[in-house]
């Protein structure tokens, strides 16, 4: 693997394999490494794309990996 592969490969966003295709407030809070109220101001302004059931909120997995991949470019 040559310099600019490896460069390529570590910009790449995380794929977060060991969490399930929804996740909660609590797992996005894992994912990210943030608090809960940043959490939260991240999914209620929409820049993390979420749904609610009940008083639960649930977010895509790939709405959490799109968050990322937008950051990093």
């Amino acid at each position: 693997m040559n310099k600019t592969e490896k460069s390529q490969k570590m910009i790449d966003p995380p794929t977060f394999a060991d969490y399930p295709d929804i996740v909660t407030v609590k797992q996005l809070r894992q994912m990210l490494a943030i608090g809960h109220n940043q959490a939260l101001d991240l999914v209620h302004s929409g820049e993390i794309k979420s749904f609610r059931i009940g008083r639960m909120i649930k977010i895509p997995k790939n709405s959490v990996i799109d968050y990322i991949a937008s950051q990093i470019n």
